[in-house]
């Protein structure tokens, strides 16, 4: 099962940006190319193992849209992109994102309280973003269905699960391990 992500992932390069080594791949960063049959593989578990009884699929941008959009299709159910830019339409939700790399405010719309969202990334790190949106949805009431990721790379999976209350799905477990990227079963 996930073949194609675990062969891309082996094959994936990883650059190093500050202290933090930052593996390249195109679901965390879209090139070198996405190749339909590993975005369809991914999505598909993404759909298997989620609870997407919610009202709306939440995904950041810019990597988590081509996963929304699919499981969307996939499952009729309406998506909303948490963009990096704010457009000042009434309930507008300002986020600070904080990651190992960068600090970006995000804004979230369209989201009310008494929404069901399922939250779906690419890739769960430092935990910055995932702590920032799920305590802005929580501020206004929304409600989390679930999370689910592609990625796995954080030693720290089980401490930002009791610090946001919520259990993280994740596909593969991954590392940068020497400079190479690897994937642990």
């Amino acid at each position: 099962m996930l073949e194609r992500l675990k062969q891309s992932i082996v094959d994936c390069p990883v650059v190093g940006i500050g202290d933090y080594q930052y593996f390249v791949h195109p679901i965390t960063d879209g090139i070198p190319m996405m190749d339909p049959a590993l975005l369809r593989e991914v999505t598909d578990r993404m759909i298997e193992i989620g609870d997407f009884e919610c009202d709306r699929i939440l995904a950041p941008e810019a990597m988590g849209i081509h996963l929304a959009v699919p499981i969307a299709l996939s499952l009729g159910i309406p998506y909303s992109i948490v963009r990096k830019r704010g457009y000042g339409l009434p309930g507008e939700l300002n986020i600070s994102q904080y990651t190992g790399y960068s600090h970006t405010d995000m804004y979230v719309n369209g989201v009310k309280g008494g929404d069901r969202v399922v939250i779906v990334d690419d890739v769960l790190s430092t935990g910055g973003t995932l702590k920032a949106l799920v305590g802005a949805l929580r501020e206004i009431g929304a409600e989390i269905v679930d999370i689910i990721m592609v990625f796995e790379k954080t030693q720290h999976k089980s401490e930002l699960e009791n610090e946001i209350g919520i259990k993280v799905k994740t596909l593969l477990k991954v590392d940068v391990v020497n400079g190479h990227t690897v994937y642990y079963e």
